[in-house]
């Protein structure tokens, strides 16, 4: 019998920021703008990108000029202690680590620092030391309790600016959803939280989590479905429906409820065919509690209530 100890087994505790690739950066300002997120010019002459925020003030996007849409790379915080282990772990499960940033087609990361490789779809993923920036506990849901003989809500005029808390998940295309589960798995630390067969899976982190910092759906190409962003509770989600169609974007799925992370949800189509989504109320992992994860019927699982899914919402523009 080896007296050797076992080896830990490090997990990322956040998304960092996503980096979009997006044919018209013009488009992205206004689509941007319209949802209520905080979107800002940076760098110059070639170099020239979008970065947006949200209340919380954080960085959670880079928008970069490009030919077509695409996910130019998705970056992930984790612990200083975790990131040499974090590495091992992903030579182990069969990512490419490259050995720099300068990697053709990727000339937006700016640094070198931290853990860059191609996961088994050909994502590029980068893994650095950072604040948590998922949120330790659950994040309040704005229920407000009206009694008699007062007014519950407020003229249309009086509606303000639905304006997003912070980010919350990514839904990425992939060719095969329990391959890309098994390598997240083995490679980042995240753990799977519900799946419905091999369609559509949800990982969370066992920092502390929503029920998905990012989620996978089968097609036949890898690509962007859809970043979700948190707002205060259900009226937002649907204030934020109106305030996109007002905008003139009308395209998308919504408002529902989910089944699988339960929360409350509606989908805006931006410009290129992907979607941002309200999201609110959503289901949450709490630091060392273990989450039951089910696999449940696509016909069961989808979404509790709400209006029918449009044939739309389910292709992948990058196939």
């Amino acid at each position: 019998m080896s007296n050797d100890a076992p080896t830990r087994h490090a997990a990322v505790h956040s998304i960092d920021h996503f980096a979009l690739n997006v044919p018209s950066i013009a488009d992205a300002r206004h689509f941007y703008s319209a949802f209520g997120l905080d979107v800002r010019d940076a760098g110059d002459g070639p170099e020239a990108h979008l970065e947006l925020r949200a209340g919380d003030g954080h960085r959670w996007a880079r928008i970069l000029p490009a030919a077509s849409k695409s996910l130019a790379y998705l970056s992930f915080s984790c612990f200083e202690g975790d990131l040499e282990t974090l590495e091992r772990q992903v030579r182990e499960a069969g990512g490419r680590v490259c050995a720099d940033a300068a990697t053709p087609g990727h000339g937006w990361q700016h640094t070198t620092e931290g853990l860059w490789f191609v996961d088994p779809d050909g994502n590029m993923i980068h893994v650095g030391v950072g604040p948590k920036t998922t949120p330790t506990c659950k994040t309040p849901f704005d229920r407000p309790e009206v009694g008699p003989d007062s007014r519950g809500s407020h003229p249309r005029s009086q509606a303000r600016t639905v304006r997003p808390r912070r980010m919350s998940h990514v839904l990425l295309f992939t060719q095969d959803t329990l391959r890309a589960v098994d390598f997240y798995q083995r490679a980042l630390g995240l753990r799977l939280s519900d799946r419905s067969a091999d369609i559509i899976a949800f990982m969370h982190g066992p920092h502390g989590s929503d029920h998905h910092l990012v989620a996978f759906v089968k097609s036949s190409a890898k690509g962007w479905h859809h970043v979700a962003w948190d707002v205060d509770g259900i009226d937002e989600v649907g204030a934020g429906s109106s305030q996109m169609a007002a905008a003139g974007y009308t395209r998308g799925w919504g408002t529902g409820r989910h089944v699988l992370g339960s929360n409350y949800f509606h989908y805006v189509m931006d410009p290129w065919g992907s979607f941002s989504e309200f999201s609110a109320d959503i289901d949450f992992v709490t630091a060392g509690v273990g989450w039951p994860a089910g696999d449940f019927a696509p016909e069961d699982s989808l979404y509790l209530w709400g209006p029918e899914v449009p044939p739309y919402f389910i292709h992948n523009t990058e196939a």
